[in-house]
């Protein structure tokens, strides 16, 4: 097994004053660089790609304003020295911090849409986008004309949903008015502000009463053990949007309560829980919830009709108020900050 390279000041000034960047004169040298140099590290792939080739792909392209479907041909043209030097310590920041890429580039992609991202929301990386390309084919009878994003972040859902459906209006809602900046940043960047409203709120508790064809939720949903032994790079996110109690399952429970008032008759809750799926699962047991097969890969996201949420509105009701008087901390911390 190769030795892991760890960060430590002495071995980037020693690096910096090598002949590095002298000897990498092109695209492909760097990304041949870079992979070797992420492949000897200890980073972790979670926010967008899986391996490190694809890390230094897609951060030297990010780097140099070039898109991540430039042709191959032009990976032989020559850097300047200034390109060089970026490339260089942004690879170095990457390693050293274990920041994401997304947020040194402050750019994610999600839908095919290219996102601005900082560390006010988490890097777009939900399998719900696969359902949002397919239109939720299976999962709605006609094409929605109201959505609802609830736990908005960056926006990217709410954005991927206009693109997707032309002729739907979507609410955008989160509780971190730092994250709604974000979204309002990405809404305003693809021409979406006559279609995407940004709203804060706490949950369903700030909306007026209204009847969506489709709620798709990305909720907090990490459970105390996960949010323990997460790698370095998931520090960099805000925890408010991580962070979801013992069983990850806080705001989950509320939605489930409460999606049926703001759904149509023939209208269905998207919800994303992740791992979090194994203590739902064990929570209400009776519950039907359509867990979704994604061709890309991914897990951790079930399907509810109205009928559904109503069928077991009892059930979903008794979790409720423990779930209230839990969420009532968080509200407290975000109004402090």
């Amino acid at each position: 097994m190769s030795e892991k390279i760890n960060y430590n000041p002495e071995l980037v000034e020693e690096m910096q004053l090598s002949s590095s960047l002298e000897d990498l004169k092109t695209i492909q040298d760097f990304l041949r660089w870079m992979y070797s140099y992420f492949n000897a590290s200890d980073i972790f792939y979670g926010h967008g790609q899986d391996n490190a080739w694809d890390e230094a792909v897609q951060l030297t392209l990010s780097v140099l304003h070039l898109p991540q479907d430039v042709p191959t041909a032009l990976y032989s043209s020559n850097l300047t020295y200034y390109e060089k030097q970026k490339l260089f310590h942004a690879a170095i920041q990457r390693v050293g911090t274990r920041t994401p890429i997304a947020y040194l580039t402050h750019n994610a992609w999600f839908c095919g849409l290219e996102f601005y991202v900082d560390e006010r929301v988490i890097i777009p990386r939900s399998p719900i986008g696969e359902l949002i390309q397919d239109g939720f084919t299976g999962l709605l009878k006609d094409e929605p004309k109201r959505i609802l994003d609830m736990c908005t972040g960056s926006g990217c859902i709410a954005v991927a949903c206009a693109a997707r459906f032309p002729q739907a209006e979507i609410d955008a809602i989160d509780l971190s008015p730092d994250a709604l900046q974000v979204a309002e940043i990405n809404i305003e960047r693809h021409n979406a502000l006559h279609r995407v409203f940004p709203i804060q709120s706490d949950l369903f508790s700030a909306l007026p009463p209204d009847q969506y064809n489709l709620i798709v939720s990305n909720p907090p949903y990490v459970d105390e053990e996960d949010l323990q032994q997460m790698p370095a790079e998931f520090y960099h996110e805000p925890t408010m949007a991580l962070e979801a109690g013992q069983d990850g399952l806080i705001l989950v429970k509320r939605i489930l309560a409460q999606a049926a008032d703001y759904l149509t008759d023939n209208g269905v809750l998207v919800c994303e829980v992740g791992n979090s799926m194994v203590h739902l699962i064990e929570q209400f047991p009776t519950v039907a919830f359509n867990w979704i097969q994604f061709k890309q890969g991914g897990d951790g996201v079930f399907s509810l009709t109205k009928a559904q949420l109503l069928a077991n509105a009892a059930l979903f009701e008794a979790y409720k108020s423990s779930a209230f008087s839990i969420i009532s901390n968080r509200t407290a911390s975000s109004d402090r900050e």
